[in-house]
């Protein structure tokens, strides 16, 4: 019994010792990655190592971060991907890739050489209005929508042509709704996404932007609203038709 303790101490301190040596090979990986890596078979510039960083040639937005694990090379994004590295030296870097392509690289001597890569830049303050104007029981109503463009990231996942799988980034809006009579101010309020969370799907909410609002009408309910909850780059989306009550009350539900 007394020589438990002293078994457990030197069990601990052999993981420890192990621990930092897989630690002290990553990092040495690492290190031997740094640069320009050009594709085997075409020639081409095919991505850049910076610190934990990798820059895509065909990527036109921003880098994803990375570490490495064993044989793998665990990329950080929305999505957690590792890939599988066949062979790593200092001029040797080759990998399979989400598609299951194996993809062989060789370092470039020239750090310098045109790469390509262009990072996301912040949307222009341009801002969209729309309105339109309905008459009810004789009377003139004019709904306004002011889309906004914010500094609100949404990340989502795509394959690039090297089929690895990345976060292009897009900016959502704000969208102020506003509703006038004559020169009277009935209604206004900002729309962000957000306020759609348990009526639009939480995944596809998560990846979309806010893109589109238009004042739609006016009768015995209130005024009605329907904004549009899109994907980026692409042609799914969501129609949600809001409804403002004659106490400012705002209700909304998915457009059948």
């Amino acid at each position: 019994m007394l020589f438990m303790p002293l078994i457990a101490a030197c069990t601990g301190s052999v993981e420890k010792k192990e621990e930092k040596a897989e630690e002290e090979r990553n990092q040495m990986i690492m290190q031997h990655l740094q640069g320009i890596w050009i594709d085997d078979n075409t020639e081409l510039p095919m991505l850049k190592i910076k610190g934990d960083s990798i820059f895509l040639a065909s990527q036109i937005n921003m880098p994803f971060c990375f570490s490495i694990s064993g044989d793998s090379l665990l990329a950080k994004g929305l999505e957690p991907v590792a890939y599988r590295i066949i062979k790593i030296e200092e001029h040797v870097f080759q990998f399979y890739t989400s598609l299951g392509d194996l993809v062989s690289l060789h370092k470039s001597d020239n750090d310098t050489i045109p790469f390509g890569y262009q990072t996301v830049t912040e949307p222009e303050k341009k801002v969209i209005e729309k309105d339109s104007v309905f008459y009810f029981q004789g009377k003139r109503y004019h709904g306004y929508a002011y889309i906004n463009p914010s500094t609100k990231k949404v990340f989502r996942p795509t394959i690039t042509e090297e089929g690895m799988i990345v976060d292009n980034v897009y900016y959502d809006n704000i969208i102020h709704i506003c509703v006038f009579q004559g020169k009277q101010r009935l209604y206004a309020k900002d729309i962000g996404k957000e306020i759609f969370e348990g009526t639009v799907p939480a995944d596809f909410l998560k990846m979309s932007v806010l893109s589109d609002m238009k004042f739609t009408g006016v009768d015995s309910e209130g005024y009605h609203y329907q904004a549009t909850v899109s994907m980026p780059d692409d042609l799914s989306c969501y129609y949600v038709n809001l409804l403002i009550d004659e106490k400012g009350t705002l209700t909304f539900k998915l457009k059948e």
